[in-house]
């Protein structure tokens, strides 16, 4: 993990020596020919103004913006040269997201809310696909961890996320997040059937979401992060053939198929979950210790009425976590701090 974390850090010319993948030509590659992209402001704007664009522009679920519109407005660019990737030189404003300090949880600080996004003809998606671009401040305190966007599938706009389980039949989500020491992961809320929680890479919780391939890449502090994740949904319903793929600055780094995303063929993918959130814990333990922020630009999807096509195994049911000699829980957590969601 150490050696791939790395290797995902290099700077831009040793990257290129690794397959790159743009974020157009992926949804080239399979199928996604329906995109829209999110309307940005010209000049800075309040957050009342940020709330107001975001209400009428960005098509949200129930018309609203669920949780801590106040944190939120678009404001200059505080690195609009600096990006481990080239030619993406910024002057328009881009979203702030604030977490106040000593903020842990959705009460407390960050933002949520729920886009819609519909195809043309009214056919609902089966994969989609999210890009956006993410710049943390130089003194971001990772503490142990925090929600990042990411796409989300049904129209109960509570359920699958906050320690609300999926049943595959009414809601999924996969976000992204960052863990300690900015170790990143994609976070989802779907069944977990065929022994999923037993594979390798995968940690289930039994109250809350999945982490998938954690720590397979790292958050850098003080530049701009751009991040491409696609979704297939499985087909059949009762074939775990569901896929989940994530580009870290263009480059793979993680890829998890065997999924069942759902386990009935009403559902779908609606849109973008933006949730971000610093430090989603119980406790002020999580707490970030001083206000900081994240920043968010240049936020596209693509969509096609197509799921996946891969081979998967039949559903079986769903998975049981696999029991652990306390003792090694424990050496587990104080070595990695990976058993803290």
């Amino acid at each position: 993990m150490l050696v791939a974390a790395l290797a995902l850090l290099l700077p831009a010319t040793q990257q290129t020596a690794r397959a790159q993948t743009l974020a157009a030509d992926l949804a080239a590659q399979y199928g996604l020919a329906t995109s829209t992209q999110f309307p940005f402001p010209t000049a800075t704007s309040s957050s009342a103004d940020a709330q107001e664009l975001i209400v009428n522009d960005w098509s949200l679920g129930k018309g609203r913006i669920q949780e801590g519109g106040n944190n939120m407005d678009f404001v200059a660019d505080p690195f609009p040269n600096s990006s481990i990737f080239s030619g993406n030189n910024n002057t328009s404003p881009v979203l702030r997201v604030t977490y106040p300090q000593g903020s842990f949880n959705r009460q407390t600080g960050g933002a949520q809310f729920y886009n819609l996004w519909n195809s043309t003809d009214g056919s609902p998606f089966q994969s989609m696909m999210l890009s956006y671009e993410v710049a943390f401040d130089e003194d971001f305190d990772f503490v142990k961890g925090g929600k990042l966007p990411g796409l989300r599938g049904g129209l109960d706009s509570n359920g699958c996320a906050g320690g609300s389980e999926s049943d595959g039949e009414h809601c999924w989500s996969a976000r992204l997040m960052w863990r300690r020491f900015g170790n990143g992961e994609v976070y989802a809320y779907i069944p977990k059937p065929n022994g999923l929680c037993n594979a390798r890479d995968i940690r289930c919780d039994d109250d809350f979401g999945i982490s998938v391939q954690r720590s397979k890449f790292t958050w850098i502090k003080g530049t701009w992060n751009r991040v491409t994740l696609l979704v297939q949904m499985n087909d059949p319903v009762d074939i775990a053939n569901g896929n989940i793929r994530m580009y870290y600055n263009d480059l793979l780094a993680i890829s998890q198929e065997n999924l069942q995303l759902r386990s009935a063929s009403s559902l779908n993918a609606n849109g973008l979950f933006f949730s971000s959130r610093h430090h989603p814990g119980n406790d002020d333990s999580w707490a970030t210790p001083i206000d900081t922020h994240a920043y968010f630009r240049n936020i596209q999807m693509w969509g096609s009425g197509n799921p996946s096509t891969l081979e998967g195994e039949h559903v079986q049911g769903a998975s049981q976590r696999t029991a652990v000699p306390l003792v090694i829980v424990s050496l587990a957590a104080m070595l990695s701090g990976a058993l803290l969601w």
